[in-house]
C-alpha cells in the first residue's frame, strides 16, 4: 500500500482541521454549478468562467473560511483566489485537475478527461497545497477502466515526481440499459471495487462516495490499511449527508470533501444573496457536519 512521503504529509496535515479531521469544501464544479445557478440552458451558456469564478470565491469567503480546506477548479477559481486574497491564510488550497463532464466510448462507457496544461507543477504554481484528480470506474466491468486507469496511472506518476500531495477521487455511474434498482443493489461493491482500484494504482489519499452501510464503509477501512478516505456528499440533502457522515466515520473514515449538499440551495447570481444564505443556511450546516466528525475523531496517519 502506498504510503506518504514527508512532503505528502505535510500537505495532508494542512487540508485537515486541528482534530486530523478533513474538513474539506468542494467548489471545484462547473457545469453541475451553472446549472444550479440556472435551469435556462441559453442563461447557462451566458454564465461566464469569471462568473463562476465569483461563486466559488464567496464559498471560499464565507464558508471554507470556516473549514480546513477548499478545493476549487484552476479554470474559474485560481490565481484570483490566492492573487487577491480572498482565501483565508489557513485555508488550505486543492486544485482539482480534471476536466468538467466526460466522453463516451462507443460501448457507452465515460471516459475521464483532464484540463489541458494543468500539471503537478502548475498546481504548486497556482499555490495549490496539493491537487486532486477524479475519475469514472466500474470496477465490475474492466473494459468500461482502461482509459481512465492510465489517466489516473499518469497523475500518480506526476504528483510522485514533483512530491505533492494528490487526492485521488472516483464516481461510478450506470450502465447502458442498467435499471436504477439493478444499479443501486451494486453500489456497496462497486465503491468497494473502485476503491481497491486506485489503492492499486498508488493513491495515497481518498475521496469516494459514500459506500452504502457501516460494513461497507469497514470494509474500505481495512482495505484501505493506513490510506485515510474521505466520504464525499454526491449532492445529497444536508440531513441525509449528516447521517451518512456519521456512519463513515463512525467506521474508519478519515473526513468530509463536500460540495453541493452544503452550498446547492444557496448559489445565485446575485452575489449578495449568495452570501446571504452562505452566512445563514451553509454555515449551520457545516457546523452540523463537523460535529458529526468530532463524535469519531480521524486516527492519526504514519508516515512512510
Amino acid at each position: 500500500m502506498a504510503r506518504m512521503t514527508t512532503a505528502e504529509l505535510r500537505g495532508y496535515h494542512q487540508i485537515c482541521g486541528s482534530d486530523g479531521a478533513m474538513m474539506v469544501i468542494a467548489c471545484d464544479q462547473r457545469g453541475s454549478m451553472r446549472s444550479l445557478l440556472t435551469s435556462d440552458k441559453d442563461e447557462q451558456a451566458k454564465i461566464s468562467n469569471d462568473m463562476l469564478g465569483d461563486v466559488k470565491a464567496d464559498i471560499t469567503r464565507y464558508l471554507a473560511s470556516k473549514a480546513s480546506c477548499v478545493l476549487v477548479d484552476p479554470v474559474c477559481a485560481v490565481p484570483n483566489l490566492v492573487d487577491k486574497g480572498l482565501i483565508d491564510r489557513g485555508t488550505a488550497l486543492l486544485i482539482g485537475i480534471d476536466a468538467s463532464g466526460w466522453d463516451t466510448s462507443p460501448e457507452g462507457y465515460r471516459l475521464s478527461k483532464l484540463v489541458d496544461g494543468i500539471t503537478a507543477r502548475r498546481v504548486r504554481e497556482l499555490g495549490g497545497t496539493g491537487g486532486k484528480i477524479m475519475i469514472y470506474l466500474r470496477s465490475d466491468t474492466p473494459a468500461a477502466n482502461t482509459h481512465n486507469i492510465d489517466i489516473l496511472d499518469r497523475v500518480v506518476a506526476d504528483f510522485a515526481r514533483e512530491d505533492l500531495l494528490l487526492v485521488v477521487e472516483f464516481l461510478t455511474y450506470a450502465l447502458e440499459g442498467e435499471s436504477p434498482e439493478a444499479y443501486a443493489a451494486k453500489i456497496p461493491e462497486l465503491i468497494q471495487g473502485g476503491s481497491k482500484i486506485c489503492l492499486d494504482h498508488g493513491a495515497k489519499v481518498l475521496k469516494i462516495p459514500y459506500p452504502g452501510s457501516a460494513e461497507s464503509c469497514a470494509a474500505v477501512t481495512e482495505m484501505a490499511g493506513d490510506v485515510p478516505w474521505a466520504v464525499l456528499s454526491a449532492g445529497v440533502n444536508h440531513e441525509t449527508f449528516v447521517g451518512q457522515v456519521d456512519v463513515a466515520m463512525a467506521n474508519g473514515a478519515s473526513g468530509v470533501i463536500a460540495g453541493r449538499s452544503l452550498w446547492k440551495d444557496c448559489i445565485s447570481l446575485d452575489r449578495a444573496v449568495t452570501r446571504q444564505r452562505l452566512e445563514t443556511i451553509a454555515v449551520p450546516r457545516l457546523r452540523e457536519i463537523q460535529a458529526a466528525i468530532a463524535l469519531h475523531r480521524a486516527p492519526a496517519v504514519k508516515v512512510a
